[in-house]
């Protein structure tokens, strides 16, 4: 299959609140698992200069409480992504095959 699907959700890069615990953060990752339990991974701000790993969220227990940033705004020159290691000062670069 060469055939590409490109799914697109209207709430990555908003700003999201887990209704449980009140974890804060920007909607980084959607995902779509097989039999329909969706979830919303959330990465928050730096604070006191370290960083707070992601968590994952079922899709059900997030609200969208702000705007936060465009997925344009951060979106690279060609497909991959970055995961920085902030607390290490070391970089892993993931490309597809």
């Amino acid at each position: 299959m060469d055939e590409k699907k490109e799914i697109v959700d209207e709430n990555l890069g908003k700003l999201a609140r887990d209704k449980v615990t009140g974890f804060e953060g920007v909607i980084t990752v959607k995902g779509i698992h097989l039999y329909g339990c969706n979830t919303y991974v959330l990465t928050p701000k730096v604070k006191d200069g370290k960083c707070e790993e992601a968590k994952s969220f079922d899709e059900g227990r997030i609200e969208i409480i702000g705007e936060g940033i465009k997925p344009a705004e951060v979106q690279g020159s060609k497909p991959g992504c970055e995961i920085a290691d902030l607390n290490r000062k070391k970089t892993i670069y993931c490309q597809p095959e």
